[in-house]
């Protein structure tokens, strides 16, 4: 993991969203903490990251999310050589 994301703000950031009981109180937190698009980006990595799983091509992922191929190649990057929590939740909720 990175020592750098390793703040105490960040622990309390974590803390806060760990907090959240459920998927309304998401949506009421984030839409406070972040603006729309950074929240859209966010699910677009997430989407890409279960379509890269399932063997889609950089192409189908492109044009199903909107991806551009720089943020594809992130997050494949991330899938084979990152700590693996995108493998964690993608295991917890059952994908």
């Amino acid at each position: 993991m990175n020592k750098k994301l390793h703040t105490e703000a960040v622990d309390t950031l974590f803390d806060a969203i760990l907090s959240l009981k459920d998927r309304d109180e998401c949506y009421t937190f984030f839409e406070d903490l972040a603006t729309i698009n950074e929240i859209l980006s966010l699910s677009q990595r997430f989407e890409v990251a279960g379509m890269l799983r399932e063997k889609k091509t950089y192409l189908e992922i492109a044009q199903k999310t909107g991806a551009s191929t720089a943020t594809i190649s992130r997050v494949n990057r991330s899938l084979n050589y990152g700590n693996d929590g995108y493998e964690m939740v993608f295991g917890r909720i059952g994908k």
